[in-house]
């Protein structure tokens, strides 16, 4: 089956969940739910180091197989400690991501639907439309097939056209359950110590070429897997 409908003009139009992958996203949300609440969130450098890094809005960049814990991560740490502080965050076009796209909305996050290989530049407009109304932006750069940690260009274009840092983020979970999928996706368990780490913010100049543009993607994806503990 194919991963999204397209009309004949071209234009793909994203999956919307249907019944069964809506209450798949209300499960995943109260599980989620229900496992953070009992989680020690622990900052490397404390929380102050991440919140002096969201005085303004920026592009939060983590690694697909950390999607479990990101949202809560940013409820608890940025949207109620910023009056009025939203997000949008980008996820595939596919049938799976309209389901993701239903826990996103559910945590009060804006869906984006697109990635590299489908609805790319229609999704970039309608992230560089989010930011122009304030919101945060967040996106999986390695996702949503891989390779796993490793960046694709996307992130650094719409840094390019929107003029806002790129922030990467991290966690460790001491205890968790990887599967075994492409990205390795990491489910957090009970009672587990998330460590957050923050890597060093990067902007990216308006003016540049495709060189420089991939020269500062390879420096976004060392910053990324420097603060990564598997």
């Amino acid at each position: 089956m194919s991963e999204t409908r397209q009309r004949s003009s071209g234009r793909v139009i994203p999956h919307r969940a249907r019944w069964r992958g809506r209450l798949a996203a209300f499960l995943i949300f109260g599980m989620i739910r229900l496992v953070s609440s009992t989680i020690r969130f622990r900052f490397e450098g404390g929380p102050a180091s991440f919140e002096a890094t969201l005085s303004q809005p920026g592009i939060f960049c983590i690694w697909h197989n950390r999607l479990a814990l990101c949202l809560v991560i940013y409820e608890k740490y940025v949207a109620r400690r910023f009056a009025g502080r939203r997000m949008a965050a980008m996820v595939s076009a596919s049938r799976d991501g309209g389901m993701l796209a239903r826990v996103l909305e559910l945590f009060n996050v804006e869906p984006v639907r697109g990635s590299s290989s489908r609805r790319g530049p229609q999704a970039l407009l309608e992230m560089t439309s989010w930011a122009d109304k304030g919101l945060d932006l967040a996106i999986t750069p390695d996702g949503p097939r891989g390779p796993r940690y490793q960046i694709q260009e996307g992130i650094v274009a719409l840094a390019q056209v929107t003029g806002r840092p790129i922030l990467p983020v991290a966690y460790h979970l001491n205890w968790k359950i990887v599967l075994k999928s492409w990205d390795g996706f990491q489910i957090p368990l009970p009672f587990a110590c998330c460590t957050v780490f923050v890597g060093e913010s990067m902007e990216i100049p308006r003016e540049i070429g495709d060189a420089e543009r991939e020269t500062l993607r390879q420096l976004l994806e060392s910053r990324l897997r420097a603060i990564t503990r598997d």
